[in-house]
């Protein structure tokens, strides 16, 4: 066979023999108006994504979850918090137009209107244009949603008094008492105490509280005890009358001896 022009031999037909290089088609034409996907697009993804995956991974190292206290279903006083990215939906509920009757309103409507409309936003503007001030439908929606998530986390983190939630989420010891005292001896006898208050005194969640919580004289703890007060039935102290008083002196000091 003679060589001719444009003629190559290689050793399999099946082989082409001008193969073409992996490299993304030239978009020099076209500055600014789009890019390869692969590897160009794709790759800025991955470094943005591998940078922010790192940066949480050392805040969650540096910053342990913040716990508190045991949850006590009785202290109706406790005003529980969300974490930080759900804060604009709880300064939501705040306002009147969208708590008490209208709670479905601020819990539902608006935001399901607002998500939404973001994942509309790309239907509604489906220009070729890639400069946000090219996209005003889709740019607008995008800012008012990042202004309006910006204001109500701001407002949630200004008014909200983060001392007090300190001090109700607070992670208490336990309180160290005489177990060798006397009152102890007799606290233990009676189980219908044990039973509410548990056998250290410092009560149960949910159930009745620390038998220590209280500024109470001792003649006052004797007539509670033997009285009772609301929550909890009087009558139920199985003693005599000085082991009423031992005991209602040792609650009175706080578990300690005087």
């Amino acid at each position: 066979m003679h060589r001719g022009k444009g003629m190559k031999f290689v050793g399999d037909s099946r082989v082409p023999a001008e193969r073409m290089p992996n490299i993304p088609k030239d978009y020099s034409e076209y500055p600014g108006k789009t890019e390869a996907f692969w590897p160009n697009f794709l790759l800025k993804e991955w470094m943005v994504g591998a940078v922010f995956l790192v940066g949480y991974l050392v805040l969650t190292v540096a910053h342990y979850s913040p716990l508190e206290r045991i949850a006590d279903p009785t202290d109706a006083s406790y005003i529980p918090l969300p974490d930080w990215y759900f804060l604009f939906l709880y300064q939501l509920l705040k306002y009147e137009f969208a708590s008490g009757d209208y709670t479905v309103l601020g819990a539902v409507v608006i935001p399901g209107i607002a998500f939404g409309a973001l994942l509309l936003a790309p239907f509604l503007d489906r220009g070729p244009e890639r400069r946000p001030i090219k996209r005003p439908i889709a740019s607008g929606l995008m800012l008012l949603a990042i202004a309006s998530i910006f204001w109500l986390t701001y407002e949630s983190v200004s008014n909200h008094d983060w001392e007090a939630a300190a001090k109700q989420g607070a992670i208490v010891e336990e309180r160290q008492i005489d177990t060798s005292h006397q009152g102890y001896e007799i606290w233990l006898q009676q189980g219908s105490c044990i039973g509410c208050h548990g056998e250290n005194m410092q009560g149960n969640p949910g159930v009745a509280p620390s038998v220590f919580e209280h500024d109470y004289t001792k003649e006052e703890i004797m007539k509670i005890i033997v009285e009772g007060v609301p929550g909890m039935p009087g009558g139920l102290f199985a003693g005599t009358e000085e082991e009423l008083e031992i005991l209602a002196e040792y609650i009175a000091a706080d578990g300690m001896p005087e």
